[in-house]
């Protein structure tokens, strides 16, 4: 077996699952699942009438590289969207559809980290997806975590980096909006770090699936490969972006995503998932096109969050107190007790699971960033998450 498996932790869910046996909720309150970002708006009917309706094409083998149709429509939206000059995307050197991006998250390492170096690093912001770890650990390399802290916006701070870890660096993952604290990443910090990518030689692995979700229309998230253009890199030099429908587009289970910048990085991408990855089916890759097609339905998807957050933060302002994300779809809450009791006791008491935000983080010396707090994913229909701001309520009050 592989030795390094023996390194990865137990998953968050995994944790959770732990800290909730043998508790028992109360009958009468249906369970509110506020744990796991899994959207829960209706698809758009449009794409899942697209994908019926191509099933005939199962016929068919699919190419690692997607069709020409979609390749070229997510070109169009990633220039449109992050305000691109049109000849900038090449569709046939400058992206991949991917089968999600959690996939390609941790496809990404293996292909990148040269394990043969003397002391590889991965950085990635510290709470985090928990992906990016395990992709680090199974490629070779030493994670490093960077805290995201009040302090400092809930951003990692690049300028507390020791040089010499700088230049151990082979790749960092960001997270654009962040995940679980909702923080923006600017142009202005975006172009710092591209810098740092070209002085030290590194590669930039944006997560940036949350970007579509946010409050307002006129100031959305600014993206890696924006910044990156707007800074005279045309050729996304060291900047790979990662983007899908699953929250976008109310899509998990279509499993659609794509992975953009730098031509060369992603011409031994495509080498590596040529033998390693999961080409998209063709109706699949159909349906993805329809989708990144409309902003219609998109724009739709963000009023629903919209009043979710409006209506909870409203209930909750006087009690929790959680401040409003800047985009995304989490509410990263401090908790008056350890994130671990609150999150058994809502469940035990008022059959509502959140997520302790220690198990989303890691200790490396400075304590825990995750911890007394939780993270709150407003993803169920506005009456639930009203009902659980309701059930947290009755549970502060009892503390």
């Amino acid at each position: 077996m592989n030795k390094d498996l023996s390194l990865l932790q137990p998953y968050p869910f995994e944790k959770l699952a732990q800290l909730k046996q043998g508790s028992q909720p109360p009958e009468h309150l249906d369970h509110i699942a506020l744990s796991i970002g899994e959207p829960q708006h209706p698809a758009p009917q449009f794409v899942v009438e697209n994908l019926i309706r191509h099933l005939h094409q199962l016929s068919n083998y699919p190419s690692t590289r997607g069709n020409n149709e979609l390749r070229a429509a997510i070109a169009d939206w990633l220039s449109a969207r992050f305000d691109i000059a049109a000849n900038l995307v090449d569709p046939e050197i400058n992206l991949l559809p991917v089968s999600g991006t959690r996939e390609a998250l941790f496809a990404i390492a293996q292909c990148i980290v040269d394990r043969n170096a003397a002391n590889p690093l991965v950085f990635m912001p510290n709470p985090f997806y928990q992906i990016y770890e395990g992709a680090a650990v199974l490629a070779g390399a030493s994670p490093v975590y960077l805290d995201c802290l009040p302090s400092n916006g809930f951003l990692p701070d690049l300028d507390q980096v020791e040089e010499k870890q700088w230049a151990n660096c082979q790749m960092i993952y960001i997270c654009n909006p962040g995940n679980p604290t909702g923080a923006v990443m600017s142009t202005q910090y975006l172009q710092q770090l591209i810098e740092l990518a070209h002085q030290y030689d590194f590669v930039i692995a944006s997560d940036e699936c949350y970007s579509e979700i946010f409050f307002d229309e006129n100031n959305p998230p600014p993206g890696l490969l924006g910044a990156a253009a707007a800074m005279g890199n045309d050729g996304f030099s060291h900047c790979l972006a990662f983007h899908s429908l699953s929250k976008r587009s109310n899509l998990p289970g279509l499993r659609s995503g794509f992975v953009a910048g730098d031509a060369r990085v992603v011409e031994k991408f495509l080498l590596y998932r040529t033998y390693h990855g999961c080409a998209l089916p063709p109706a699949t890759q159909t349906a993805s096109t329809a989708a990144w097609s409309d902003e219609a339905h998109v724009v739709e998807n963000r009023k629903l969050y919209r009043q979710k957050f409006e209506r909870v933060l409203a209930l909750l302002s006087d009690t929790l107190a959680p401040q409003k994300p800047q985009a995304g779809f989490y509410l990263w809450a401090k908790t008056p007790i350890s994130d671990t009791e609150f999150a058994q006791r809502l469940y035990a008491e008022q059959n509502v699971t959140v997520l302790p935000g220690r198990f989303l983080a890691r200790d490396h010396g400075n304590g825990n960033p995750g911890e007394n707090r939780v993270r709150m994913a407003l993803v169920a229909p506005l009456d639930e998450c009203v009902d659980a701001a309701g059930r947290i309520n009755s549970l502060l009050a009892a503390l």
